[in-house]
């Protein structure tokens, strides 16, 4: 086993009896499973939708070659620049070299995953460029030097007594502030930020194709401010992100705000189409479009799980799994967690090291029945078990193991030859460790079925 994966059994069953944790993730889930069942209850043909849906991204999947450079076309028509990233080292080279051609020294960030996927923040201050997140949570978060919890609300394992403390040793805020106190304080602080921001970061939500735009949604304004204050703006966004047309996206706006958070709509949706144009009064100076790779095209040379490239990221399956629920976002020690990130992070980031991701999961399908774009995630995860038994990444001790129970769940004559004493040594032997120090090793009867079926029914023949 490695190193990372032994690190997750321990931080997994650290959370999975922190009971704190527990109730403050199961009462923010609980708030938006609520708001989510209300807004679902609003649209006609739900399963319609995700259907057009998937099949939408499965166009784009299918045809990116296509799609992605009449982007790149369409946006330069109207002045961007487009910079194609291979990993994520390339990613922050480019730009910190558009920030030092600028001689750019503040940025502000509005909430992106790919860009905690690249570690950028880091990167940036280790080469002595201030980066400062914008969006709320992430702003909270970046303050309690933490990665992000959830792919869409990244503070949910803090309570607002949490927030609240962490605001009065920071800026001296009442330690009773209410969550308005609290935001009102941190929009206070971020201002003047917009202002004097040499640059602007953020990812963004869809990439579209016929008109060269990026859209960007978002509930608190920040990315507008981001992206409207200074002279330059760079988007980083992975290469899936794209879809066909601005039409798309009467389809993709409500049903990403209804699973993400119950909305109709994110409050404040964007379309930036370049820099600003000769005849417009604000915007950006310069604007840049990172396409990144990172992986991507790794799983989309997979021809049976290349659908986890159709996720839109609307962290529905996330607070549907119960593995999550129990463990909590940074137990997984990836920027995608959840189910989504149980089967996309082992080809992006490897299997040998992620592998046992896709076996952090109950296979009770929920997180394929509340998929938008209807990705069939619980079979993903089982095709990932597959593909890391047959490139021979499990243990031997492992492969033995299951080599031995195949063998004898096959043979009947086996199976009865034993009796319930020896397997019930047997299971206490071999799996008290592993799969029995946290529950009751089950007991095997004494006699099989089939051998108490022999017996009983041996006289009437």
């Amino acid at each position: 086993m490695g190193v990372i994966a032994e690190e997750f059994l321990v931080a997994a069953e650290d959370k999975a009896f922190d009971v704190d944790h527990r109730r403050i993730i199961n009462y923010n889930i609980g708030k938006y499973d609520a708001a989510v069942t209300r807004g679902l209850s609003r649209m006609i043909n739900l399963d319609n939708a995700k259907r057009k849906g998937h099949v939408i991204k499965w166009k784009v999947m299918e045809n990116l070659d296509k799609f992605l450079p009449e982007f790149e076309a369409n946006f330069q028509k109207r002045g961007g620049k487009v910079i194609w990233a291979n990993d994520a080292e390339e990613a922050n080279r480019e730009i910190l070299n558009i920030l030092n051609r600028a001689g750019a020294k503040t940025v502000v960030k509005s909430k992106s995953m790919v860009t905690e996927e690249i570690h950028l923040n880091e990167f940036l201050e280790g080469n002595h460029i201030e980066s400062l997140e914008t969006d709320l949570g992430e702003y909270i978060v970046q303050l309690l030097g933490q990665k992000p919890y959830h792919i869409v609300t990244p503070a949910m394992h803090l309570s607002k007594e949490d927030i609240a403390k962490l605001f009065n040793e920071r800026f001296g805020t009442p330690i009773d502030a209410t969550p308005e106190q609290l935001t009102q304080k941190a929009r206070e602080l971020l201002r003047d930020k917009y202002v004097q921001a040499d640059a602007g970061i953020t990812g963004a939500n869809f990439l579209i194709a016929d008109t060269g735009s990026i859209a960007i949604s978002e509930n608190e304004g920040n990315a507008r401010l981001s992206t409207s204050f200074p002279k330059i703006h760079i988007t980083v966004v992975g290469i899936e992100k794209i879809i066909p047309s601005l039409t798309d996206l009467d389809l993709f706006w409500p049903m990403l705000a209804t699973h993400g958070t119950g909305q109709n709509l994110t409050v404040y949706n964007t379309i930036l189409s370049g820099p600003r144009q000769a005849n417009e009064t604000d915007g950006p100076e310069e604007m840049y479009v990172i396409l990144l790779d990172n992986g991507r095209t790794n799983l989309l040379a997979q021809k049976e799980q290349r659908q986890g490239l159709y996720c839109i990221r609307c962290g529905a399956c996330l607070n549907a799994c119960p593995v999550y629920k129990n463990i909590g976002g940074h137990t997984y020690n990836t920027e995608y967690s959840g189910p989504i990130g149980s089967i996309i992070t082992p080809h992006m980031r490897g299997m040998e090291d992620f592998k046992h991701l896709s076996y952090a999961s109950s296979l009770c399908g929920k997180c394929t029945e509340v998929c938008p774009v209807k990705i069939d995630i619980h079979k993903m995860l089982l095709l990932n078990r597959r593909d890391a038994v047959k490139d021979e990444l499990v243990a031997k001790k492992e492969q033995w193991g299951w080599a031995i129970w195949r063998k004898g769940m096959l043979n009947r004559k086996l199976m009865d030859y034993f009796s319930g004493k020896t397997k019930n040594f047997f299971l206490k032997t071999l799996f008290k460790r592993t799969w029995g120090h946290l529950r009751e090793m089950p007991t095997v009867a004494e006699k099989s079925f089939a051998k108490q079926w022999q017996e009983k029914n041996q006289g009437e023949q």
